[in-house]
């Protein structure tokens, strides 16, 4: 595998993302995130900065985490047999934010590092991350401009990741058990080395870069658009997809469970306000319909 891994520079560049994120959000929203840090009792920690019923987020949170074991949980070891038994070391900035207007879309990105180690053997590292977004009511302007931004991240480490990454993010967001995508898309990466250490970091660095100006523009437009319970009802239906992702697919959230991560922090992805009905489906023709027929369909909105 080329070149060592650092992980001390990640380490790094981690902690000062998520502060620079922080700092971005809290000036749209004019409220403040808290600050948890806690401990693992098996091996490090994290911190937590969360928002709650302030003035744009019903519920919001960016985690940064680094933990370190010696035993690998199932969904970490099930693809790669060989790291089993090593020491390993995982470490990440996770974000989901649950904006209270039902025309702000539901963000997630995050961008993490994995190495797995043993005496006498090469270390085993890679990184992944990625950025999604999930709308209620859908503009074309902006699921363009976010899956712009996300192909400008990758532009500089080749033509080829762009695509691929952007259709392992339509695979991997995708609720099979109801045949319909979590949301618009984006990018999604995993296990990935293929550049050696220095590019490789370089890449995750520029999507972490890039998640604000992703997002951020399109929470300011939105914000302050009127709504009524119409549309607070759809959100919280359509959140409920949100939950059942996260709970039964999400490599992240089964990672931290499995590996006794901190339960507050792994479920803060969670909104606050769901809702489930037996069997319904929006009438035609209506804005919630439109969702469902213009923009969870898979398609390239770069076209």
């Amino acid at each position: 595998m080329p070149s060592s891994p650092f992980p001390l520079a990640v380490k790094n560049y981690l902690l000062d993302l998520q502060t620079r994120i922080v700092e971005g959000l809290e000036a749209v929203d004019g409220g403040q995130f808290a600050t948890d840090a806690w401990q693992r009792p098996e091996g490090g920690g994290g911190i937590s900065r969360v928002i709650e019923e302030s003035a744009v987020f019903e519920r919001g949170g960016v985690n940064f985490s680094h933990v370190m074991g010696k035993s690998l949980p199932p969904s970490a070891a099930a693809n790669r047999p060989e790291i089993a038994g090593r020491n390993w070391e995982a470490m990440g900035v996770s974000l989901v934010l649950h904006p209270r207007n039902p025309y702000v879309p539901t963000v997630h990105m995050n961008v993490r590092f994995f190495v797995a180690s043993a005496e006498g053997k090469e270390p085993v590292w890679w990184f992944g991350g990625g950025m999604d977004l999930t709308p209620y009511y859908g503009f074309e302007e902006d699921a363009r401009h976010f899956h712009q931004t996300c192909r400008d991240a990758l532009a500089p480490f080749g033509p080829d990741l762009h695509p691929r990454f952007k259709q392992w993010c339509d695979d991997y967001f995708y609720l099979k058990h109801r045949q319909e995508a979590r949301g618009v898309g984006g990018i999604f990466f995993d296990d990935f080395n293929a550049l050696g250490f220095e590019q490789s970091f370089a890449m995750t660095k520029s999507v972490g870069d890039h998640f604000l100006p992703a997002y951020r523009p399109l929470l300011e437009k939105r914000k302050e658009m009127p709504y009524g319970e119409r549309e607070r009802d759809f959100q919280a239906y359509r959140r409920g997809r949100y939950v059942e992702f996260n709970l039964v697919f999400d490599r992240g959230t089964l990672f931290g469970l499995q590996s006794g991560g901190r339960t507050e922090s792994i479920l803060m992805s969670l909104p606050p306000v769901v809702k489930w009905r037996y069997d319904w489906h929006p009438e035609p023709g209506t804005p919630e319909a439109l969702l469902y027929t213009d923009f969870l369909p898979h398609r390239d909105w770069l076209a």
